[in-house]
């Protein structure tokens, strides 16, 4: 789990195609890895990667098929700018809200409107997920937890102040560029569990399915 708070901006050094996947290797001179050990997890853009070995200046990382299905990884080339974070540690404060690294889906920038104290970034909102997303509720873009400020039938307002700006890759912003969305999670389960009771009350149950070879 992670926090959505960015520790570091890294960049991908090298990547190469393994079978179905892709191994990668990130290099995070900022990022403090003194504490990290191979198996732990790392934010990179919004998605939970994890070390499969330190190298002087960062990081490598495997990346499935499934993942680079619903990730924009297999786009980048080497020097793209990434935003990191390190696992959350039980004792540690959870400064931005509780965020998986599993990407629901890609968001295109619609607009830029910048001000000396702010940015406001509306995102074009993928119809099959505009459902998890609520006015002031939170949303992860390529790993930053951020709020929602304002919405429309297909497009979110986020308010980026200064500091997220100076700190994450959104320094390179611009009008089309494509970003990894993570919903909120109480969002994502909510909506599972009236999923299943509206199965329930349809009379559909879960051992008629079973036995129907449904599931």
């Amino acid at each position: 789990m992670f926090t959505g708070i960015i520790a570091a901006v890294g960049r991908l050094r090298a990547c190469k195609m393994a079978g179905q996947g892709l191994q990668v290797w990130i290099d995070c001179e900022a990022l403090d890895m003194a504490d990290v050990q191979l198996g732990d997890s790392i934010a990179s853009n919004g998605v939970c990667l994890t070390v499969t070995a330190k190298t002087a200046n960062g990081f490598q990382a495997d990346l499935s098929a499934e993942t680079l299905q619903r990730t924009l990884f297999s786009r980048y080339q080497p020097g793209q700018v990434i935003n990191l974070e390190k696992a959350l540690l039980a004792t540690s404060r959870l400064g931005g809200h509780m965020v998986s690294g599993h990407v629901d889906g890609v968001v295109v920038i619609r607009s830029i409107q910048k001000a000396s104290h702010s940015w406001d970034i509306w995102y074009e909102m993928p119809a099959e997920l505009s459902r998890f997303i609520a006015e002031k509720g939170s949303v992860s873009i390529d790993g930053i937890s951020l709020t929602v400020n304002e919405l429309t039938a297909d497009a979110f307002r986020l308010t980026i102040v200064p500091h997220t700006v100076q700190m994450t890759t959104l320094q390179q912003a611009n009008v089309g560029m494509k970003m990894h969305l993570e919903v909120d999670l109480i969002a994502r389960y909510l909506d599972r569990l009236q999923q299943a009771e509206q199965v329930q009350s349809s009379g559909v149950t879960a051992s008629l399915l079973q036995s129907r070879g449904f599931i």
